[in-house]
């Protein structure tokens, strides 16, 4: 029997086959490189260099006194010509370093600096990866040194390999290429040493059954890490979904994972702890699929953090038919992108171009009650009514009927036969209150 959640989900064309039998390819250093302040879940860092320095690959570049922050590193050598807010690929604009590339891709004094993980301790290792700057590639973002030291015990360490967001093959490559693979098998005994734990899982979906065969391998003298194929169901790779089709243990918005005893990261976060505390490279690259139907010749890339999603693009052959959806990240999550002159950042996972934008050709039409995204909802509550509250600001009732609990995977919208914007509604009351507790 495979492993999944209890209730929900959906079963969304999974669009793999554009880039999954692509290997990891590494674009030549770009002539500029625009790095964001901002590129993790908390405060953003101030820029540590000016206009007219020459700065090295690795070099740190950004960095904060706040306590949630992950430090910023040049993705490449050059000189710093600009030190100004610049547009960004989450938001409208972002203070950024802009470095002129020298051709030389040369690496700052020091790094990369090799080390033995095993004769460090855990808090040598998590000065390691908090120096490295690396952060949650999944999407979250979240400082990874701060995740990897809970504030209560936790017994298990997760591996997010289920990549269930349809078009992404980022993740499945990292499985699946030795290179990868091989840091990923020490990445994961890193992290459990770090955490204390005696147990691990990683949870990949069996549409990847090359990924589950290949790590089955690679973990076969580890028996305290256990590979578990998970049933090909959106959205398997949530954190909560994830916790229980692995554990069985539940979670709710109110807690954290370590709450019910488990830490959970994603392949590539796990890779990039390797990195970190193996060889003292900072986090300044990541995997990013170029796919889609649109696109000439669909990738996977190992990208300097600053290149920009045109050039990108334009190392994939560019567009062989004009696009009217341009996707940053994947359809289910992922957001509209109307300009590609922004810079690819930490938190990038893909640009999917698809030739028909299926989203806005639907007419919204008023509930039918059918019920349908109540049965898809994995959060167990009742999107049709939550938008409504949303629709009409009646915050109170909102948050009484667990409008909170969603986990804004888009389950709902897509089996709308109304075609309304559940997701979409939900998704803003939720920012609303958050941003209000927060404020509190």
């Amino acid at each position: 029997m495979l492993n999944t959640f209890k209730r929900g989900g959906v079963h969304p064309d999974d669009g793999k086959i554009y880039a999954k039998d692509k290997a990891i390819e590494t674009p030549a250093v770009p002539a500029q490189v625009v790095i964001p302040m901002s590129q993790h879940f908390g405060a953003p860092c101030t820029p540590t260099v000016k206009v007219g320095d020459l700065v090295k690959k690795g070099q740190l570049i950004g960095t904060s006194d706040a306590f949630l922050h992950a430090d910023i590193h040049a993705s490449t050598s050059g000189k710093v010509i600009k030190v100004a807010p610049m547009p960004h690929n989450m938001m409208v604009k972002c203070m950024a370093v802009v470095i002129e590339a020298d051709g030389k891709d040369e690496w700052a004094e020091g790094i990369p600096q090799a080390h033995d993980w095993k004769q460090l301790d855990s808090k040598e290792i998590l000065e390691l990866i908090k120096k490295a700057g690396v952060v949650g590639c999944g999407g979250a973002t979240f400082p990874a040194h701060v995740k990897l030291a809970p504030n209560k015990p936790v017994d298990t360490f997760i591996v997010n390999g289920a990549e269930c967001e349809p078009y992404l093959t980022c993740d499945y490559r990292a499985m699946v290429e030795k290179e990868t693979t091989d840091k990923l098998v020490t990445g994961v005994q890193i992290c459990m040493k770090v955490l204390g734990v005696k147990k691990a899982f990683i949870g990949i979906e069996d549409n990847k059954p090359e990924a589950i065969q290949n790590l089955t391998e690679a973990f076969k003298d580890i028996p305290e890490v256990t590979v578990l194929a998970c049933k090909t169901k959106y959205p398997q790779g949530a954190e909560r979904q994830l916790i229980y089709a692995t554990t069985g243990r539940k979670i709710n918005s109110s807690m954290l994972p370590a709450d019910v005893g488990c830490i959970v990261d994603n392949v590539d976060t796990v890779v990039a702890i390797y990195r970190a505390v193996t060889e003292g490279r900072p986090l300044m690259e990541r995997i990013v699929t170029v796919t889609g139907d649109a696109v000439a010749n669909p990738r996977n890339f190992r990208v300097p953090i600053g290149m920009s999603y045109q050039e990108l693009l334009d190392v994939a052959g560019g567009f062989k038919q004009d696009p009217e959806k341009i996707i940053c990240g994947g359809p289910m999550m992922g957001f509209g992108m109307f300009q590609l002159d922004v810079p690819t950042t930490k938190t990038s996972t893909a640009l999917l171009a698809l030739t028909q934008d299926d989203v806005s050709a639907m007419e919204p039409s008023p509930c039918i009650n059918c019920g349908r995204c109540v049965e898809a909802c994995p959060g167990r509550i009742v999107p049709s009514l939550l938008a409504t509250y949303a629709e009409h600001f009646d915050e109170e009732a909102f948050v009484e009927h667990n409008g909170m609990e969603c986990c804004e995977c888009g389950c709902c919208s897509f089996v709308c036969p109304a075609k309304r914007p559940l997701t979409q509604e939900i998704k803003s009351m939720r920012k609303i209150q958050l941003a209000k507790k927060k404020k509190k």
